[in-house]
């Protein structure tokens, strides 16, 4: 289990982005198949859509693992 904060250059971000920027996915097919598999979910509800803004604080969760957009 992990909970790292991820630097963005100015506190947002899209979902696909995020998840290559944390090494989480390497391209984005992966985003898509997670997405498709409710296994993503911001700030604690299931998200399936890759461009999802993000702004700096929120919570990403996969499996055990959480990232907060920095």
């Amino acid at each position: 289990m992990s909970n790292r904060v991820i630097p963005t250059r100015d506190g947002q971000i899209r979902l696909g982005q995020f998840l290559k920027l944390a090494n989480i996915i390497d391209q984005g097919a992966d985003a898509k198949l997670l997405l498709g598999e409710e296994r993503i979910t911001v700030n604690g509800a299931i998200e399936t859509r890759r461009g999802r803004q993000l702004a700096r604080g929120d919570r990403v969760a996969i499996d055990d693992d959480t990232y907060e957009v920095g």
